[in-house]
């Protein structure tokens, strides 16, 4: 893939942030536009609430009034009977405003959060995304920006439900008599102080227990089932199986055991705070106040209609704040993406003078306290080809991601056209250098599109003509519609043809540097060979820098360069280091041709019985 629009940097600091001690903080400052809204959602939800509360008071009223000696007052009734009529208004309008303000802030606020991630993801360092999974930002940028929606359109309604209706509930049935309140909250005193119960070590012990046999018995399930064929065919099914099922026992064992010991607790707190407990303990309260003559008959009436509702904020709390801890957790994991720094751009950017490359005393690593580049001094001669081999671990892929400029070295420097990467511009950067992946990915778009990526004005000659080189143009006419097939919807492609993709896109953005990380390990021998007379005759003037396995490849080189533990131990041209008898020579005893005719052009060319 050619990364002629894209920008890059070095690579931050990979150690992941305390998310969930940073929540609030990033709650708070990415919320912060939108705080007036906020409010206002607020502000219009304890408006409701309150306004809710007049249809009860009104009944309470009347209750009162009704069962109160002497003549029914017909105005005083009526004006009750209108006043909970606007109180039910009233708390209609403001909570139906307050819910559809609330879903609006939320839907400018995912979309802030969304721009402002696409924002930032176009400007990190390239290398920062090979560090990362792709299921991790997809997570990040899809289900954790989703997880802010309850926190802002439903959160706040019932929070404010959960605190402002009880308060005035209380406010006022303490007018009426105080000591049948203090009863009234007996129930909910008695779940709350089983809640302790459910924090104890044990409990939490448990609750540690059942999160991990939930994670075994899920993996054993993704094992089972995509290995099953390999599994079989090995006559392995039982085994597979068995341990599926041991998984499937240990979960229900340590499930029951959860449940036992959280049942009782549970239990407990529902009874408490259930709809006939409160009447109960109301009624047991006020029958004793009231044949004590320390209560009128009417005033019960409030308590049993008021004293429902203070239980029922202790679930509701509950769910509110389990809503506001997600959004927490998921807001610190979006300002963790919002905060990696972009590109450092120059503040002159300077031209290079031609594309000549030299890596001078490079020390790169992911980690502080661990080197995966040693001291690399290395030339690229524009018109040559380089090829980097070397054990898995040594440090190939790394070093040529600072070509691009995926990664910024810690120590020393990568110089193009005599000019350090660091004061180059980057779009001027990516003119002069292209790169194409091992592991392909190509974009949604048709066939034609994917290989103009970076040239988006190139004519349809011009795409057909880099296919051809790449030796994907007759599989593209095989496509329902040619070059107009939309990846993924109607053109189905191999991982070696999703590379010549790649590879075509390349040719075709000409770059003067073209890096290659294994660009042609899915391929079958006879393409590899085509890509490879392909790049031989645009060679040209080009700088060519590739990871090399196949022995192929090697050959052609001009130079190779044999890395092992991040430092350069031998390097030049292939004949000269098969002479040596060192680790290219073992190398090359390694990797026998995968075709033979091949083998003997190769090692014509290696003995100069053939130019290049």
């Amino acid at each position: 893939m050619t990364i002629a629009d894209l920008d890059g940097a070095s690579e931050p600091s990979l150690q992941r942030p305390d998310v969930d001690s940073a929540a609030g903080q990033s709650m708070a400052g990415l919320l912060r536009p939108h705080l007036w809204s906020f409010a206002a959602v607020v502000i219009l939800q304890v408006i409701g609430a309150v306004a809710g509360l007049a249809p009860l008071l009104a009944v309470v009223e009347l209750g009162r009034t009704l069962l109160s000696p002497g003549p029914i007052d017909q105005g005083h009734v009526w004006i009750v009977v209108l006043a909970g009529a606007v109180g039910l208004f009233v708390r209609l309008l403001f909570t139906a405003a307050s819910s559809g303000l609330g879903h609006l802030v939320d839907g400018q606020v995912q979309l802030s959060f969304r721009r402002q991630l696409a924002a930032r993801l176009g400007r990190v360092p390239i290398g920062w995304f090979s560090r990362r999974r792709t299921g991790e930002l997809a997570k990040v940028v899809g289900q954790d920006v989703s997880a802010v929606h309850p926190f802002i359109a439903h959160t706040p309604g019932e929070l404010v439900s959960a605190f402002v209706v009880p308060l005035v509930s209380l406010i006022y049935l303490f007018t009426i008599d105080w000591r049948l309140t203090l009863i009234t909250l007996i129930p909910v005193v008695l779940a709350v102080a089983l809640v302790p119960l459910m924090m104890t070590p044990s409990r939490l012990r448990e609750q540690k227990e059942f999160d991990a046999a939930m994670g075994r018995i899920a993996s054993s399930v993704v094992e089972f089932v995509q290995g099953i064929s390999v599994v079989k065919a090995f006559g392995g099914g039982e085994r597979a199986h068995r341990r599926f099922l041991t998984a499937a026992d240990d979960f229900v064992s340590i499930f029951f055991r959860w449940v036992r010991g959280m049942s009782a607790i549970a239990a407990g707190m529902q009874l408490a705070l259930s709809p006939p407990f409160v009447l109960l303990v109301v009624l047991i309260g006020g029958t004793a106040l009231i044949s004590s003559g320390g209560l009128a008959s009417a005033d019960l009436l409030p308590f049993l209609l008021l004293g429902l509702g203070l239980t029922a904020p202790v679930a509701a709390l509950g769910h509110g704040f389990d809503d506001m801890q997600a959004a927490g957790r998921a807001v610190g994991r979006i300002k963790e993406v919002l905060e990696v720094q972009p590109l450092p751009e120059p503040a002159r950017p300077v031209a290079p003078q031609g594309h000549r490359v030299e890596l001078r005393d490079v020390r790169f690593g992911y980690e502080a306290d661990h080197e995966v580049l040693r001291g690399i001094d290395l030339v690229l001669e524009p018109g040559t080809v380089t090829a980097i081999v070397g054990p898995s671990g040594s440090g190939k892929s790394t070093l040529v991601q600072l070509l691009p400029r995926f990664f910024d070295p810690s120590h020393g420097s990568v110089v193009l056209g005599g000019v350090d990467l660091r004061e180059i511009g980057s779009r001027q950067l990516y003119r002069m250098v292209s790169f194409v992946f091992q592991d392909v990915r190509l974009l949604r778009a048709s066939v034609a599109d994917n290989i103009a990526l970076a040239a988006p004005h190139a004519g349809r000659d011009d795409v057909i003509r880099a296919a051809r080189l790449a030796n994907i143009h007759d599989r593209i006419l095989q496509l329902p519609r040619g070059y107009e097939s939309v990846i993924g919807v109607d053109a189905g492609l191999s991982g070696g043809e999703a590379q010549r993709i790649s590879l075509a896109r390349a040719l075709l953005a000409a770059t003067p540097v073209l890096v290659l990380d294994e660009a042609t390990s899915f391929a079958d021998p006879q393409t590899e060979q085509a890509v490879r007379r392909a790049l031989a005759t645009l060679e040209g003037d080009r700088t060519i820098l590739v990871i090399a396995h196949r022995l192929e490849t090697v050959a052609d080189a001009d130079t190779v360069v044999v890395l092992e533990n991040g430092s350069i131990v031998e390097r030049g041209r292939p004949a000269e280091l098969l002479e040596q008898n060192g680790k290219f020579a073992a190398f090359w005893q390694s990797h026998p041709s995968a075709i033979a005719d091949e083998a003997e052009t190769h090692a014509g060319v290696l003995q100069g019985d053939e130019p290049r």
